[in-house]
């Protein structure tokens, strides 16, 4: 790259970032500013969730701009990073959900919402009967988390809620959180995208950044930027349309349609596609919250005690991860039957709602 190009795409990055910061800083003061339907409402969100959720402050619950509820099960005694925290909604209800031997580590990129989540630190480690605080916070880049000390290999999880669209360099982000994900640790994550590559003068525009329009990839781009960082199966769990509700926003990007999806990825050497090695995987009904069925993605739904046939990407996922002990499976990959329909075979619409 020629350093007149340099100069010019690294003062294009520091000025979508201020222009970020300043918009969740200084702009919105409640997720009722927000001018699209992505933010969504409490009554999406999972029962066992919202009964956390409403053990929150009420500062930290009005101040939430994200897009989705990322938050996996299975995540007792987890270390989660929160890439994107803002003022701590998710990063609390993670506190909770992976309890005193856990940990969560909360990025953000705006000093305004994290001095939110930073003051009420004490009162959520006293409300859910902790005694100190098992939630960190950090304010820096998204895209470079070793400047923030978080070392190669020590997060089991790592979620973000509608952020990663804001970051300028997403190929380095997303490989900054392979980096920090142990093997077999889950990138499990809401984000706005899009169907089509949009202007890159778009990023010229706050509201349109800031509403997470203009930095909203396109969605075969995403996918192969992770296929090139070394993800070959990522699965969505959840998808919505969002609708753009202001006049002026509309005149705008209305050409584009965009969508509120939710992704689950993992860090595993797995395969570009599905390949049927005569497999079968077994949910054992026994993931809090999830006593029935477990959505593994949009088109894995898996009733307890119930066998259904998986390819060999799914068979690893689940026994590769944290949700081994959750699962039976059954058959091995010593013999090959050629490609695995993925196609839907039953629909997964109880615990893998875009919220």
């Amino acid at each position: 790259m020629n350093m007149d190009l340099e100069h010019e795409v690294e003062g294009t990055a520091e000025e979508q970032q201020s222009a970020v910061r300043s918009y969740y800083g200084e702009t919105l003061q409640s997720s009722n500013d927000l001018r699209t339907t992505a933010c969504c409402s409490i009554d999406a969100m999972p029962e066992h969730l919202r009964t956390i959720l409403a053990r929150l402050h009420p500062e930290v619950r009005d101040r939430f701009y994200g897009c989705g509820s990322p938050l996996p099960p299975a995540l007792d005694g987890m270390t989660v990073l929160d890439l994107g925290c803002g003022s701590g909604r998710d990063a609390y209800l993670l506190s909770k959900l992976v309890g005193e031997r856990g940990h969560v580590i909360g990025v953000d990129m705006t000093a305004q919402q994290l001095a939110v989540a930073e003051r009420h630190r004490d009162f959520h480690a006293q409300a859910f009967g902790h005694a100190r605080s098992n939630v960190t916070f950090h304010l820096g880049d998204l895209a470079d988390l070793a400047a923030l000390g978080i070392a190669d290999g020590s997060v089991d999880v790592v979620v973000s809620n509608c952020v990663l669209n804001l970051v300028p360099d997403k190929r380095r982000a997303f490989a900054e959180i392979l980096r920090v994900l142990k093997p077999g640790g889950e990138l499990y994550f809401s984000d706005v995208y899009s169907d089509r590559r949009l202007p890159r003068e778009l990023l010229a525009d706050p509201v349109l950044l800031g509403e997470c329009l203009a930095g909203a990839l396109y969605v075969e781009d995403f996918r192969r930027l992770l296929g090139e960082l070394g993800v070959a199966d990522a699965r969505v769990c959840a998808r919505s349309p969002i609708a753009l509700t202001d006049a002026a926003i509309e005149q705008k990007i209305g050409f584009a349609r965009f969508e509120s999806i939710t992704w689950r990825a993992f860090k595993l050497p797995l395969e570009d596609r599905c390949e049927d090695y005569g497999q079968a995987a077994t949910y054992l009904g026994t993931l809090p919250a999830y006593p029935h069925r477990f959505a593994l993605d949009d088109h894995h739904l898996f009733e307890s005690g119930k066998p259904l046939r998986v390819c060999g990407n799914s068979a690893d996922m689940l026994a590769g991860s944290r949700y081994a002990a959750h699962f039976r499976i059954d058959g091995d990959k010593r013999r090959h039957f050629g490609l695995f329909d993925c196609a839907p075979v039953t629909p997964a619409s109880t615990s893998a709602s875009c919220c």
